[in-house]
């Protein structure tokens, strides 16, 4: 495995989601309060950005937009979400968070997804 250096443990403060690119592709680290994880930018149920939708409380993992909650501790879904995170391998030495990260990470699109009205042309229908 070939680890890369993504940040400072001080660049994600506690129950905070930050952005990262490594070689190319774009990471989420999250600092849960006893932990890191790192996954692809994108909640995996309509794409919504996590780093503008995503809010990070007491080692939960909320996408506001439709409410789909991850564990952090455990990388569960609970709740309504339907999906997994997908998770890149992450660890901390010393003061520095580390990934393993050989490809983008990308999430499998439901047959379903074709045929659904975008929530947000609901309400703009005639």
């Amino acid at each position: 495995m070939s680890w890369k250096k993504v940040c400072a443990v001080a660049e994600v403060p506690e129950n905070a989601l930050e952005k990262f690119e490594i070689d190319g592709i774009e990471i989420i680290i999250a600092n849960y309060g006893s932990g890191f994880r790192a996954f692809p930018p994108r909640c995996p149920h309509m794409e919504e950005p996590l780093c503008d939708s995503g809010v990070l409380f007491d080692g939960m993992l909320t996408c506001t937009k439709h409410l789909w909650q991850w564990d952090m501790a455990t990388g569960e879904r609970t709740g309504i979400a339907e999906k997994e995170l997908l998770f890149y391998d992450v660890k901390q030495e010393g003061e520095d968070i580390y990934a393993h990260v050989e490809q983008a990470l990308v999430y499998e699109d439901d047959d379903d997804d074709e045929e659904e009205e975008d929530d947000d042309d609901f309400f703009n229908a005639d």
